[in-house]
């Protein structure tokens, strides 16, 4: 494959520190390094390939939003990161960009991905002639070689056919030198009828063995005649979303043809499939299963459930998923778009309301998941969705996600304050070497129902030792935001919208947090903080 040095001219570093307020804080055992800007102005700002003006909904120039991050096992100095830049409101970005630092993360080059979308030099030769990009994913090999996982697509079905969805690809990109420079990416799949949509992609590096990779997705086949609406599961029996997976055996130079390793049946679909991998090389597929017909686990048709693979994904679990959890997000009681909202105008914020996160520790196998979750809220009752709020649910296994601890409320947002300032969302858990669990979110806390929407982001952290399955062993919150920013400037993609997810990685002992927000005149930029003893 041939590297392709595309990289753009803004090197930043230790933004503005002095105007986003204080440089460090400390809570507890944790302290906060510096909060340092990654990203600023786009590189797409002279791009006509993709036709902006053309293509339906809005482009909001200079935004990065739903940002990945992870740390290189070789040199833990170099962090890379890939977001999504120049986000459209009805879905996609005008490309991808990784953040690239070799100096721990004090300072950062941002590079555009190549060959991804039309704005990034795709083509048809090389697999990128797409007109938008999303749900950006990496991850770092044993032998320091980084993978970039990506769905392209165009908005618009093909010409002549009605309704649907338009051309989709999963793209790989490689990188061997830390992200600076990528390969053309290589084609996992990709589908032009209507009629398919693959979505909400990840990528895990194997960790015990840098031959293996392993990409996971949802797949969506919408039943013939039905007519496309984003914010409905279709009613025809023929629609479904199964898993599908595919894997490199040899490094990235060839991947396995995409198939199926589970399938929930008709009216149903996986959504945000991630692959852990247990110290003894297990894999295990996460994601929501969301049972539209049936649902033979009790009330609520979303599930956080999980396959297994004990061959490195040759092979995997047969029968049903294990089911670990209920999830009960506040998006399921209301109509429209979103469980959060804005506590005085009730506009919807988009977040994270259908996605499962996902960890394990590596010297012990414990697997740990955080998801939104109402249930914490008006004495579980859902009732009354106006009394119910999203906060932030987590659950562990320590039998390789066979039995499940029962979920509870993580997030340390203060209870004394008005209803709509407490909701916590878009969580985000990863594990440190010696078994330290820390999570991190969104919270509304410091609003003051002026003209913005006061919003900061956080992270709590808990100790196996301490007994992570109780409420209050989990604290030492630390605020990773300096100043709250305001949510209402954040680009609107059915509601505010910063990512279905952000960035969390550990470097030995310490948490690497990786997120977006509004920032100046930017709908959104992305920021870099470390914390740790």
């Amino acid at each position: 494959m041939r590297a392709l040095k595309i990289r753009s001219l803004v090197l930043v570093s230790v933004l503005a520190l002095a105007a986003l307020g204080p440089q460090t804080a400390s809570a507890g055992s944790f302290n906060a390094g510096p909060l340092v800007q990654v990203t600023g102005a786009s590189p797409f700002a002279g791009c006509t390939a993709d036709d902006v003006a053309g293509q339906p909904g809005t482009n909001f120039l200079n935004s990065e939003v739903e940002p990945w991050v992870d740390v290189n096992p070789t040199n833990p100095k170099n962090i890379a990161g890939s977001v999504q830049q120049d986000r459209w409101s009805n879905g996609g970005a005008r490309g991808l960009v990784a953040g690239v630092s070799f100096n721990g993360g004090l300072t950062w080059q941002t590079v555009v991905i190549p060959n991804i979308t039309l704005c990034s030099g795709g083509s048809a030769a090389n697999g990128g002639d797409f007109q938008r990009a999303t749900d950006p994913w990496l991850s770092f090999s044993p032998n320091g070689h980084l993978y970039q996982f990506s769905l392209a697509l165009d908005i618009e079905p093909p010409p002549g056919r009605v309704g649907g969805f338009g051309k989709n690809a999963m793209l790989v990109s490689k990188s061997t030198d830390g992200g600076l420079t990528w390969s053309d990416p290589i084609t996992v799949i990709r589908d032009e009828n209507p009629r398919f949509l693959n979505d909400k992609n990840s990528i895990t590096a194997d960790p015990t063995d840098s031959n293996f990779v392993y990409a996971v997705w949802d797949r969506l086949r919408l039943g013939v005649g039905d007519v496309i609406n984003p914010e409905l599961v279709p009613g025809n029996l023929a629609f479904k979303g199964a898993a599908m997976f595919s894997r490199t055996t040899d490094g990235g130079q060839t991947w396995e043809p995409a198939r199926v390793i589970y399938d929930p049946g008709a009216i149903a679909q996986t959504l945000g499939n991630q692959i852990v991998v247990l110290p003894n090389g297990t894999l295990v597929d996460f994601f929501n299963e969301i049972l539209g017909a049936r649902n033979d686990e009790g009330p609520g048709p979303f599930n956080l459930s999980l396959v297994r693979s004990t061959d490195k994904g040759a092979t995997w679990t047969h029968g049903p998923a294990i089911r670990a959890a209920k999830m009960f997000p506040r998006a399921l009681f209301v109509p429209g778009c979103c469980g959060v909202y804005d506590p005085e105008t009730g506009d919807p914020v988009r977040t994270q309301d259908l996605i499962p996160e996902v960890a394990v520790d590596p010297a012990n196998g414990n697997l740990y998941a955080v998801w939104q979750d109402a249930r914490f809220s008006n004495n579980g009752d859902f009732s009354d969705p106006s009394l119910m709020i999203d906060e932030v649910a987590f659950s562990m296994s320590t039998d390789g996600g066979f039995t499940w601890s029962a979920p509870i409320k993580v997030n340390n947002t203060p209870t004394n304050i008005a209803l709509g300032n407490r909701q916590a969302f878009i969580p985000s858990v990863d594990v440190a070497a010696d078994g330290t669990i820390a999570v991190t979110y969104y919270d509304f806390r410091n609003n003051d129902g002026g003209a913005d929407l006061k919003t900061d982001y956080f992270v709590v952290h808990c100790h196996p030792t301490a007994g992570c399955t109780s409420p209050g062993n989990w604290g030492d919150e630390i605020r990773l935001t300096s100043t709250s920013f305001d949510m209402r400037q954040a680009p609107l993609a059915r509601g505010f919208f910063v990512g279905d997810y952000e960035g969390l990685a550990s470097d030995g002992n310490d948490f690497v947090a990786f997120f977006s927000q509004p920032h100046g005149s930017d709908p959104a930029s992305v920021f870099f903080r470390r914390v740790g003893p």
